[in-house]
């Protein structure tokens, strides 16, 4: 009877760099079938995550080896989007989910099983690489996630965030949202009609719906950048009341956390005040549960504004 030949262990591992590999794999590396059954059964060495993809060890799956194995499963031309795709780009205003969104093309047929979410779509764009994963163009990860979200204020911080540190455009979101699906898109949009305006955080947003509140109130001007007579820059507030020179300005802790940063805003807000700029503080936690209070420091200040002199300054 003639000896089975040994399995090249050193192979299989090499196929395997995350600790996944496909089925297919193992059988071509020659892994008996009766080896994998046995090293997956209750107690085994390793477990079967999903269809056809094993874990070569048991625990708890990384991050990493979730997307791995998401891939695996969705075929050659899949890769991430959503969340997951996100994070890739180093955002970082993301829910907490595991979940792996893979795109993969229209004609394969994957369903959604555990941890990964397949969507088929005749709109497959090209990959980029982030740590040798293939994942979607920013605008498109930013975009499925969003569409995805049921709370405004997730998708505020995520667009938000992905502007502002001009990871993409608010161009690039509205081309993408016109082209492709229409599911899920009312808050994308209603977020990008703030983002066009100047909101760039969540608490920006809450203040310009807390003046929208408020009938009577002059226009506020999101992140406008104010410069001295001469046309020297004085400095970027967060909201602007050009008519009387009145700047809102919102205390972030997570921004001031940083003592430079922290010294930073206190220079720049000493400017304005020796400019003659007159300053609203707020926190997000007071815009966030004490909008009525924030309403009566506005007015309050507006009046101030509107009894002086207005200073020599103006919008660049």
């Amino acid at each position: 009877m003639p000896r089975r030949s040994r399995v090249d262990w050193a192979a299989v591992a090499a196929a395997a760099p995350f600790d996944v590999i496909h089925l297919r794999d193992l059988a071509r590396l020659g892994v008996p079938s009766s080896t994998i059954s046995s090293r997956c059964a209750p107690g085994g060495i390793w477990v079967r995550v999903i269809s056809g993809v094993i874990a070569l060890t048991r625990g708890v799956l990384t991050r990493r080896q979730r997307l791995a194995a998401a891939l695996l499963y969705a075929g050659p031309r899949a890769m991430v989007t959503g969340v997951a795709g996100c994070r890739l780009y180093g955002l970082r205003r993301l829910p907490d989910d595991d979940t792996v969104h893979v795109l993969v093309p229209h004609a394969t047929r994957r369903r959604s099983q555990r941890f990964v979410l397949a969507e088929r779509t005749l709109r497959l764009p090209r990959p980029h690489h982030r740590d040798d994963v293939p994942v979607a163009p920013i605008h498109r990860a930013v975009l499925d996630a969003a569409r995805r979200m049921t709370r405004v204020d997730d998708v505020r911080a995520l667009l938000a965030e992905a502007v502002q540190r001009r990871l993409t455009t608010v161009v690039a979101l509205r081309r993408e949202l016109e082209e492709g699906s229409g599911r899920g898109t009312a808050l994308v949009r209603r977020v990008l009609l703030e983002i066009d305006d100047g909101v760039r955080s969540v608490a920006e947003a809450w203040c310009r719906t807390i003046v929208a509140e408020m009938p009577g109130f002059p226009p506020v001007i999101w992140n406008a950048d104010l410069e001295r007579a001469d046309g020297t820059f004085l400095a970027c507030v967060d909201g602007f009341v050009d008519g009387v020179a009145l700047a809102i300005e919102i205390q972030s802790f997570e921004h001031h956390a940083d003592p430079e940063a922290f010294d930073e805003t206190m220079r720049r807000q000493a400017r304005l005040i020796a400019a003659g700029v007159l300053l609203v503080p707020v926190t997000p936690r007071q815009l966030r549960d004490e909008p009525e209070t924030v309403k009566r420091l506005l007015w309050e200040a507006l009046a101030q504004a509107r009894a002086r002199s207005r200073p020599a300054i103006r919008r660049r």
